[in-house]
């Protein structure tokens, strides 16, 4: 049975395959992209219990390229709810199947919105942080969102 605490975090494990692989000959950018995006949206998913549809993708950082053949492991967990929203950060990290260490590769924040059959936003469950890094976490969701509403005001001009 999941408890509020398991559904929080999710973790995805696989190998980075020959089909992932850039012009470099690294695994590609928009490939750690649609990884991220499903990670978000099986924690978001798993969460809130209902479908949900990716509002904002920010500050994705590639730390260090992706070999193929890597052990990918992604992990992602609710760090803020609001009404109808869920904040989620994830980590990248990758290596060597044959050995136990992993880096991190890549992180970013997501922000996915729970919506109904007909695509309107519904309520989620509410997290409260029970932890100093929790409460941490919950922090550096509401100072991105702070400065989300500074870039976006920033960005009317030219839409």
């Amino acid at each position: 049975m999941n408890t509020p605490d398991t559904r929080r975090t999710i973790t995805l494990r696989f190998l980075a395959e020959p089909v992932d692989v850039n012009f470099g000959g690294k695994v590609h950018g928009g490939a750690v992209m649609k990884w991220i995006d499903q990670a978000g949206y099986t924690c978001a998913a798993n969460w809130s219990g209902q479908y949900c549809v990716t509002v904002y993708v920010g500050g994705i950082r590639f730390y260090k390229p992706i070999a193929i053949g890597d052990l990918i492991e992604i992990n992602a967990a609710i760090i803020y709810t609001g009404h109808t929203s869920m904040h989620i950060a994830i980590n990248v990290f990758a290596g060597n199947p044959r050995q136990q260490e992993r880096e991190k590769t890549t992180h970013c924040i997501m922000v996915f919105a729970a919506v109904d059959t007909n695509g309107k936003t519904i309520p989620v469950p509410k997290w409260i942080p029970s932890t100093p890094e929790d409460i941490g976490m919950e922090g550096y969701a509401q100072k991105l969102m702070a400065l989300r509403k500074d870039i976006e005001e920033e960005m009317k001009p030219y839409l």
